[in-house]
């Protein structure tokens, strides 16, 4: 699969395919959600991918990793000077970083992405906990709403990337802050509450009160309440990102909708399990992620079948994803198809 990919690209450069192929391992191995979503792409498009992701989780490897021969802040200042340097002479020896500059140079990715991005893992050495939802989206801008504004250039859209540019950003967001809603007390663990302090001070929770309970193992009224709201919250950026699915090229927009289906179901499992986060990390099960990548195949089928035959119609179909309970905010799916 990986050669096929790579000579889909053009990619010949046998380093640069050893490169692509570092990075798709990566997201194989550390991102379930993103790689089986990935796959559902056209194979020309998937290295590009693969790259971007890479880079991120090396970076956040980094700033989750105590155990390194040098400090996090060295390495991450070290990956920021060879990023830079790339950038700017279009190469590098790093592997994932070559992948990621000859990624960046095929679409013309901002540099100031990249930047805003380390700018955000930098501020996880230090910075602990969030006063504001306003605090946070700052951080996030950096940390998950530049991997939508990277990605875009790769799905390519039927509208001005500027257009668009708004709603791949609160994709990112929406994935970002279900994340730290799954991982509270993952988090916990590494000193890190991310949930901003005035959302859990309204339902009368603070710090204390969470390490009370992941310590306990109890349960509090007051925490599902806090846990509770900060799904609504999600939820609510969720819709800001759904149009922008329509907003895709045909091809892309199978994978992006079936990664917008699978991350919203951890919101669905993390409100099954009782808010149950700071004890155990709630997953979408087997099944209805087969029933989602299913969906999305045969979503990607359909618009395969479009771009050869422009003139035909699609027989309608019930959507396996459907029938798993996977959905998309209303007024989104009509135009994603």
């Amino acid at each position: 699969m990986t050669e096929r990919e790579l000579d889909a690209a053009g990619i010949t450069d046998p380093a640069l395919r050893r490169a692509y192929a570092r990075c798709r391992s990566i997201n194989a191995r550390h991102g379930r959600t993103y790689f089986l979503a990935t796959r559902l792409l056209p194979a020309d498009r998937r290295p590009d991918v693969h790259a971007l992701y890479g880079f991120a989780r090396w970076a956040d490897d980094i700033v989750d990793d105590l155990s390194g021969p040098f400090d996090r802040a060295t390495r991450l200042a070290r990956l920021s000077h060879r990023l830079e340097e790339g950038l700017s002479t279009g190469r590098t020896d790093t592997p994932v970083l070559r992948a990621l500059v000859h990624t960046a140079a095929r679409h013309a990715i901002d540099a100031e992405h990249f930047t805003d991005f380390l700018a955000s893992m930098r501020s996880d050495l230090t910075v602990t906990e969030y006063a504001t939802y306003a605090e946070l989206r700052r951080y996030m801008h950096g940390s998950a709403a530049v991997i939508g504004l990277q990605m875009l250039p790769v799905l390519g859209t039927v509208v001005p990337r500027e257009e668009a540019a708004p709603h791949a950003a609160a994709l990112g967001v929406a994935f970002q802050l279900t994340n730290f809603l799954r991982d509270v007390g993952e988090d916990l663990d590494r000193g890190r509450v991310y949930l901003p302090a005035d959302l859990l001070a309204a339902h009368g929770v603070d710090r204390p009160l969470l390490e009370w309970s992941r310590d306990t193992g109890r349960a509090d009224l007051r925490i599902t309440a806090a846990l509770r709201a900060a799904e609504d919250l999600t939820r609510g950026v969720y819709r800001e990102a759904a149009p922008g699915l329509a907003l895709l090229d045909p091809v892309s927009r199978p994978c992006i909708r079936t990664a917008f289906v699978l991350y919203s179901g951890i919101l669905d499992a993390v409100a099954q399990s009782g808010y149950a986060v700071l004890r155990r990390r709630a997953v979408v099960p087997r099944r209805r992620r087969a029933a989602v990548a299913l969906d999305g195949l045969a979503r990607v089928a359909a618009a395969r079948y479009r771009g050869r035959h422009p003139s035909a119609a699609v027989p309608a179909r019930v959507a396996p994803g459907r029938r798993a309970g996977a959905s998309v905010p209303a007024g989104a799916e009509g135009q994603e198809r």
